[in-house]
């Protein structure tokens, strides 16, 4: 019993000593660690949000903070759902903001966050166009406010 202690205290020692180089930008966290890995139960995500269990079955029915389920249902949290959390968590016990004010917040920061890889997407298409040699340019925008580049050949662009 003694051994699996000093063997489980060795391995947490060298574990948090992870070079700086390893650890993700911002974060405290390694790299290594996949954000979208539905790793958590429900104790351990509340455990590490600072909340209570019902709390985020609260949060789950609400829409707030959704959960991955397993195949018997069961919640499986990430690392972003915990990071989530603790802005929920934040932003109704800190700043006084309640709960369909806090929904309200992460729906604009879910558009913000769309908008932000789909202006990455055009700006890479723009980039890529400027490098290949002059076509026929064609801008459009579907009925989701989505915006596309398109090239095509001289013959096929109508006047």
């Amino acid at each position: 019993m003694a051994t699996t202690r000093a063997r489980a205290r060795t391995r947490s020692s060298s574990a948090s000593a992870q070079p700086e180089e390893d650890l993700a930008p911002g974060s405290r966290l390694p790299q290594l660690f996949d954000p979208d890995a539905p790793l958590f139960l429900i104790s351990a995500a509340a455990r590490l949000a600072g909340m209570h269990p019902q709390t985020l079955r609260t949060y789950d029915r609400m829409g707030l903070v959704t959960p991955k389920r397993t195949a018997g249902r069961g919640r499986r949290y990430t690392l972003r759902d915990v990071e989530k959390l603790r802005l929920v968590q934040y932003l109704s016990q800190e700043e006084g903001i309640n709960l369909v004010g806090v929904q309200r917040i992460l729906e604009l920061q879910s558009e913000v966050d769309r908008l932000q890889r789909q202006a990455a997407r055009l700006a890479e298409e723009v980039r890529g166009l400027r490098r290949s040699p002059s076509s026929g340019r064609v801008f459009t925008v579907s009925g989701s406010e989505e915006a596309w580049l398109c090239t095509l050949p001289p013959r096929e662009l109508v006047a």
